[in-house]
């Protein structure tokens, strides 16, 4: 066990024995679903099922993000693949749509939404970003759609009104906030800057780090929210510079590259500084290009436990060029509980599903895959799905009551090892 030293909550540690997924995936057309927390008196009057689970996907094939799409629609693919060997959802294969979410730059998520709602879609699995997710989740609820996100992560959306419809296999960033100030602080640095894209993830990340680095003993001497649309970091970084941190955080997506660039230039380099990154930009071809050694010592924080090399495996035969694996275990788990909640309530209605998706990830009789678990289902037993990325235990909200978040580590070819220095368990109330 180990104590998360700045708001003295317990974390478990287990030693990397496997790797944490950060996502890949591109997006033809094809079948699979999605959901969200439970209100049930408000809950949308939404059309009757018509038999045939249909489940689209609503994940980055462009954009900021891009990078977490591979991963993310294997994950649903493998889902959807295991789910219909094992003879569908109420005796009918699965049915899986993908589309693009784009970033909150484009309105591409809207469109494609759109898209899914007009496809008879029952859920919707996305979007990566907890930003797409705000901009559509009204229009997916009120359409009586289950709204499931396999890596939204911002706090934002725990108390969203959301009609008992989203869910999410991702924790809120309250806890991988606290693991990251821990880890920060951990590592000797009394004093911090971070660096943080202006949106839900990004301000509300960094407000959790920053509450867990003084918790812990640290002092955040510079916290910059910066646009992530910007061309130029240079006045970013020199006040960050002024403040001359120990250890500096950056908290974005792919714009983190520019931003990198201009610390290096203003020599804030990690020989001198200790870098940390986030889910948002951990990455196994972004930094690719920089000087040897660029990257060498920089940790990452990563939602999701280890995944079973076999996990591994069956993910690469779906997409051979995948490079990371984040979020493609809790894009499988989602896919998963969806299927089982409609099994559950016998109706593949998105309202149907929400209701029963609690009941299916906790107080019954544990199984791990589709199959045991729907013959479990059909033989009147309650199920306790646990997933590749955790048990998915749901609390009141749609959250994850439970969660595990990995320590990852470049090094000198500016590559991080996919296999975690640790992984560190907590609640996600405290």
């Amino acid at each position: 066990m180990i104590r998360i030293a700045p708001l003295g909550r317990v974390l478990v540690v287990a030693t990397a024995a496997s790797l944490a997924l950060t996502a890949c995936g591109g997006g033809e057309e094809t079948a699979t679903p999605a959901t969200s927390a439970p209100a049930a008196s408000s809950a949308p009057a939404a059309a009757k099922g018509d038999g045939v689970l249909t489940i689209g996907t609503l994940l980055p094939q462009t954009g900021s993000l891009a990078i977490l799409g591979p991963p993310e629609f294997a994950g649903v693919d493998l889902a959807v693949e295991e789910i219909n060997a094992a003879g569908g959802v109420l005796g009918k294969p699965v049915v899986k749509n993908h589309t693009d979410s784009g970033d909150t730059s484009t309105n591409i998520a809207s469109q494609s939404v759109d898209k899914l709602l007009a496809q008879n879609t029952d859920a919707i699995v996305g979007a990566a970003s907890s930003g797409v997710s705000l901009s559509v989740i009204d229009k997916i609820t009120g359409a009586g759609v289950v709204h499931f996100s396999p890596a939204n992560t911002s706090d934002e959306l725990t108390t969203y009104a959301d009609k008992g419809l989203y869910f999410r296999t991702a924790p809120p960033d309250v806890l991988q906030g606290r693991v990251l100030g821990d880890l920060v602080v951990a590592d000797g640095n009394d004093t911090v800057g971070i660096l943080a894209l202006q949106d839900a993830y990004g301000t509300g990340l960094a407000d959790n780090t920053e509450k867990a680095v003084t918790s812990g003993g640290g002092q955040v001497v510079e916290k910059i929210i910066y646009d992530p649309k910007a061309t130029d970091f240079s006045a970013d970084v020199a006040k960050l510079k002024a403040a001359n941190p120990k250890g500096i955080v950056l908290i974005g997506f792919a714009e983190t590259v520019k931003v990198m660039q201009e610390l290096i230039k203003q020599g804030l380099t990690t020989d001198k500084h200790k870098w940390y990154l986030v889910d948002g930009n951990l990455s196994n071809e972004n930094f690719l290009d920089f000087p040897k050694g660029t990257m060498d010592g920089v940790k990452a924080t990563l939602p999701g436990a280890a995944a079973p090399d076999a996990f591994q495996a069956k993910l690469k035969a779906i997409n051979p060029d995948l490079t990371d694996f984040s979020y493609s275990a809790e894009s499988y788990d989602a896919t998963n509980l969806i299927a089982l909640a409609a099994e559950a309530a016998k109706s593949d209605a998105g309202v149907d599903i929400a209701a029963k998706l609690t009941e299916v990830s906790k107080g019954g009789t544990k199984c791990s895959d589709f199959k045991s678990c729907v013959d479990l289902l059909k033989a009147g037993t309650d199920i306790d799905y646990d997933g590749v990325s955790g048990p998915v235990e749901f609390n009141d909200a749609g959250d994850p009551a439970v969660a595990t978040i990995g320590i990852y580590q470049y090094g000198p070819d500016n590559t991080y090892d996919t296999k975690a220095l640790e992984y560190r368990t907590g609640n996600i109330a405290g």
